[in-house]
């Protein structure tokens, strides 16, 4: 078991964070990682694509996921598959907190290329 507050925070832009739950060094010998992600009201991340897929749900709130091929709308109860390579960005547009949980078929968050500005 790993408890949320027991894993360190990762500070993301806009007040939001997010934290790796299961990784080769939360849990060991595992063969896919576990995050929680919380998205503060105007949060607009970075562009990332990941060198393997990614799924998530969305627990609570809507928002969207900006990729090269368009706008993906989310609201809570949704899950969502970004194939890897994909380049995508999480955008809170809404008034709430967006609360994601996501994973990878990798051990611990894949090696993963950002844009910049």
């Amino acid at each position: 078991m790993v408890p949320l507050a027991e894993v360190e925070t990762i500070d993301l832009p806009g007040g939001s964070w997010s934290r790796m739950l299961i990784t080769g060094s939360t849990v060991g010998g595992n063969a896919a990682s576990l995050g929680y992600s919380v998205f503060r009201p105007g949060t607009e991340l970075t562009s990332v694509s990941h060198e393997t897929e990614e799924v998530a749900y969305v627990v609570s709130g809507s928002g969207r996921l900006d990729t090269d091929a368009g706008e993906v709308r989310f609201t809570a109860g949704d899950a969502i598959h970004i194939p890897a390579v994909t380049w995508h960005a999480v955008v809170n547009d809404s008034d709430a907190d967006v609360v994601m949980v996501f994973g990878f078929p990798h051990p611990d968050y894949p090696p993963t290329e950002r844009r910049e500005g």
